[in-house]
């Protein structure tokens, strides 16, 4: 049986996720005029490098935008499953976008040091941009963490990941432009900017692999399944959960399990049963888009043991 969520959680997610849309656009809107702006003035490639970064995340918020619109509208005949998997998708593009800012970053760098580029340490003015860079970018992250952790978000958690790093990188600039200006080592500013790069290329791949892990419909972690199989355990008469399936669409679980009961009982019952199993899954599991009960005759477990796919209780190690 099927009991699919209303739209309420729909809307309220489209709302907090445009809401933190808003805010990193805004946000990185400014550090980026700021920090490009600067590193073009002062000669900092790590400072422009930055900049490069935090307009990479503007890009980032207007697509947010986009995604959100995109999975607030309701399932169609096209889109039965609803539109949540627009958020994926635009979760493994900002990883190439990552990816790319970040080797573009790097082969600025490789340029310049074989340029001989490097003769002029950066201005103090550098270092004003950075600090800002620092504090704003933890503001950022802090509120792209919240809403995404309130809607269940993983493009907003991605994001808050990606501006957490930046807090890194904007550390790793700070210090290098401290060598580079106090020690009179203008390399020091190239150097960081390289590392810098590599930084973003790992957030790229981070962030690729977490996406591509819900589209293709995985989980590294089985604690939901076991609060699934706690849940049909709690049911009198409902047992052998098994060929269970879970899935994310744009951070709404997607449940489909089969449970035995007796044979004899009639169908009145058996779906008392299965609403009974509904309910208590819902109880333990926060976020639940739709959850689909196949009722067997109890006995037939065995037969599904050796199926290629579900989990159960045995497989899991419960």
């Amino acid at each position: 049986m099927s009991q699919p969520g209303g739209s309420t959680a729909i809307d309220s997610r489209y709302r907090i996720i445009r809401t933190a849309s808003l805010i990193a656009l805004f946000g990185n809107a400014a550090l980026a005029v700021i920090k490009i702006g600067i590193g073009l003035f002062s000669g900092s490639l790590a400072v422009l490098g930055d900049g490069i970064d935090s307009s990479t995340d503007v890009v980032i918020a207007i697509m947010s935008l986009a995604v959100a619109g995109i999975i607030s509208q309701p399932a169609d005949n096209e889109h039965p499953w609803g539109h949540g998997r627009a958020e994926t998708i635009a979760t493994t593009v900002l990883a190439f976008i990552l990816f790319f800012a970040g080797g573009q970053l790097i082969l600025s760098a490789i340029h310049k040091l074989q340029s001989g580029e490097t003769a002029v340490a950066p201005g103090p003015i550098a270092l004003a941009a950075t600090i800002i860079s620092i504090f704003g970018k933890i503001m950022l992250a802090l509120s792209q963490f919240a809403l995404g952790r309130k809607s269940g978000s993983a493009m907003l958690v991605a994001n808050g990941k990606n501006m957490r790093n930046d807090v890194v990188i904007s550390l790793s600039v700070l210090i290098g432009l401290a060598l580079s200006i106090g020690f009179n080592l203008p390399v020091a500013d190239v150097v960081v900017a390289m590392l810098v790069g590599l930084w973003v290329l790992k957030s790229a791949v981070g962030v690729f692999l977490e996406a591509n892990m819900e589209l293709m419909d995985g989980s590294a972690d089985h604690g939901p399944y076991a609060a699934v199989f706690e849940g049909v355990r709690s049911v009198p008469g409902a047992g052998h959960p098994h060929r269970a399936r879970m899935r994310r669409i744009a951070g709404l679980w997607d449940i489909d399990l089969d449970i035995e009961i007796d044979p004899d009982l009639s169908v009145r019952k058996a779906h008392d049963i299965a609403a009974a199993v509904e309910l208590a899954i819902k109880e333990r599991i926060e976020g639940v888009y739709d959850i689909v009960v196949h009722i067997e005759p109890a006995g037939l477990f065995s037969k599904h043991e050796k199926e290629g796919f579900g989990l159960n209780e045995k497989t899991l190690g419960s």
